[in-house]
């Protein structure tokens, strides 16, 4: 543990046994506890599935509005038709635009964490696709940022909407809130998050689905969780 600040060595001992699964509400409680900031960090969820992300139909990925919300404020780019930019704007996007914006991101210009398009967009932004995939940027279907309710989904991200995939491990890694929301609010944010994980198990898994859960604050120690309670 030499390697490890006092802060982080300090919240280690709290935890004590770390190999030890905590009820979820306990758990929590030591998340809060265990934050090693002065900023106001992210509770953080990594969730490992049994799923094998090679086979196409054991892919996990999919969305949820968490019901307080994840804290964060967010910068919403909308593509869309010149008739729907002004509607996007007013329903809060950061920016929104058709051709020219594509351009401008084309061109590296990426001042934004989310981005919608409608779907007759799609095929102009084929272009840019080797921008905005690297960033994890590029609009889905499956993530419903692809769509003609551009002010439905605005407002759905506005209300913390969050998308959840397995990575190359079959690993789901998310943030659930912010530990200035407190106890009972990163609980009820947690439990929704892991209960829309387990509904969309894919058809593909064999076995155990939902293995094991770690929780932890930004540059703070791990804790494993008894996810039973959500599920």
């Amino acid at each position: 543990m030499k390697h490890y600040g006092k802060k982080y060595r300090a919240a280690l001992e709290k935890i004590g046994d770390t190999k030890k699964v905590f009820p979820l509400l306990e758990g929590v409680a030591l998340l809060l506890e265990t934050s090693t900031t002065t900023f106001d960090a992210s509770a953080e969820l990594h969730l490992k599935t049994g799923c094998n992300p090679k086979h196409a139909d054991q892919i996990v990925r999919s969305t949820i509005v968490l019901p307080h919300g994840t804290g964060k404020t967010v910068r919403i780019a909308v593509f869309c038709e010149e008739p729907q930019v002004e509607k996007a704007k007013a329903a809060g996007a950061d920016l929104a635009g058709g051709e020219e914006f594509i351009e401008e991101v084309a061109k590296g210009t990426v001042d934004f964490d989310i981005a919608i398009a409608t779907p007759g967009m799609m095929k102009l932004l084929a272009k840019v696709a080797k921008v905005l995939g690297p960033k994890g940027l590029m609009p889905s279907p499956k993530s419903g940022t692809v769509t003609d309710n551009v002010t439905g989904a605005i407002s759905d991200l506005k209300k913390g909407k969050i998308e959840f995939r397995t990575d190359k491990q079959g690993i789901i890694h998310s943030s659930f809130g912010k530990v200035s929301f407190g106890t009972t609010k990163l609980v009820e944010n947690l439990k929704a998050l892991v209960k829309a994980v387990s509904d969309a198990k894919p058809t593909g898994v064999k076995g155990t689905y939902l293995q094991s859960a770690t929780v932890a604050t930004t540059m703070g120690p791990g804790i494993k969780i008894n996810f039973s309670e959500a599920v």
